[in-house]
């Protein structure tokens, strides 16, 4: 493995959008930064909402604007949509830089990794919320769960679940705060999951939808993108059968009954339609300044081995927004803030990673998380 390219302590954070949040300025305290935006003013408009004022610079973002502005050991943070991502590590790559996003891994993302790998770069990914806080979980689960069985045969069931919902119950059971035809979208996207022992293809999520209990509460859930090859992410022991494996989005209980007649439209509709309903939807159920979101994430491991003893564990986040700082910003934007000033620290090792799977860093992050009020909570039961 290279040696790490030595952090200069500058960070470059592209995007001012809803996900940009208090994990800005955890980067501000620890690294000289600039925050790109569509332009210097709406960057400058995004400090000032933050309380940030004067605790960065500001620029318009192009690529050339800011190829111009990189220099080797600076760390790039995507706040733009997954498709700018991979642009955006190739430059990064070029000019010797650092990259971290809070999305997922893509292909895109992935062809650049083992240049960075070369040059000791860092292409940090799905450090956020989910993915991000539930990976964390993920591992440290997984790493009791081997401390249980060792190397014995098992029969497992894992579930990871995580939704951004109104803290007050309207009857939509939902209100939008940004890109609702990205929300419709997602529920047209086939998931693929494993349940029974195989794996399970779902053309249609809300087809799919199942009750969850978190923390004495019951939620509607359904499964998402594909999920297996989160079982490679997670290192599952090879002597593991896999019983069940899914990893999805948590709703209010009462939405399936109250999204009736979007799913109608969603399964007859063309993309024009769908556009025009979401504008129709998100008109109707606006998120506005009253209104404060609550993100609830459950990730639960259960394991049987063959000789009969058991072991389940389970981690549940509960954040409510509140008039400072909504929580699905607070809990996308401070995870990666961390992550960051970890890559700035030298302590992410070269090479592309999917949040981590350090136990080490697992551990610091979720300490640092829980520094900042972010704690999930943990149950366990033989």
């Amino acid at each position: 493995m290279p040696d790490l390219t030595t952090p200069t302590g500058r960070v470059h954070w592209i995007g001012t959008g809803m996900s940009t949040g208090s994990g800005l300025g955890l980067v501000c305290e620890g690294a000289n930064t600039v925050l790109w935006g569509r332009t210097e003013q709406k960057a400058a408009d995004c400090l000032a909402k933050l309380g940030l004022t004067g605790k960065a610079k500001t620029a318009a973002f192009t690529p050339e604007a800011l190829a111009a502005e990189l220099t080797q050991g600076d760390v790039v943070v995507s706040m733009l949509p997954a498709t700018e991502h991979p642009a955006l590590v190739r430059l990064a790559v070029e000019r010797g830089a650092h990259f971290t996003c809070s999305s997922y891994l893509s292909p895109g993302i992935a062809e650049h990794a083992d240049a960075a790998t070369d040059r000791g770069l860092v292409v940090l990914t799905e450090c956020g919320l989910d993915p991000g806080i539930d990976h964390l979980l993920g591992h440290e689960l997984v790493r009791q769960a081997k401390a249980f069985a060792g190397d014995r045969p098992a029969t497992v069931r894992f579930t990871s679940y995580c939704g951004s919902n109104p803290a007050v119950p309207n009857d939509f059971r939902y209100r939008f705060s940004w890109a609702p035809r990205g929300v419709l979208t997602a529920l047209l996207s086939p998931a693929r999951l494993i349940e029974d022992d195989e794996p399970k293809d779902v053309a249609r999520p809300w087809e799919a939808v199942t009750t969850e209990t978190v923390g004495g509460e019951e939620f509607e859930v359904y499964p998402n993108r594909d999920s297996v090859p989160f079982v490679r992410t997670y290192a599952f022991p090879e002597t593991w059968r896999l019983a069940k494996f899914v990893r999805g989005t948590l709703r209010i209980a009462g939405w399936r009954e109250a999204w009736q007649p979007v799913f109608a439209e969603l399964a007859t509709g063309d993309d024009a339609r769908i556009t025009e309903l979401a504008n129709e939807l998100a008109q109707r159920y606006p998120t506005t300044a009253e209104d404060h979101d609550r993100v609830v994430m459950s990730v639960k491991l259960e394991v049987r081995t063959d000789d009969g003893d058991t072991w389940a564990g389970e981690y549940a986040l509960d954040v409510t927004g509140d008039a400072t700082e909504a929580a699905t910003p607070r809990t996308v934007s401070v995870p990666l803030g961390l992550a960051i000033l970890d890559v700035l620290g030298g302590r992410v090792a070269p090479g592309l990673h999917q949040a981590t799977d350090d136990p080490e860093l697992v551990r610091r992050w979720l300490d640092l998380l829980a520094a900042q009020g972010i704690t999930a909570s943990f149950t366990s039961g033989t």
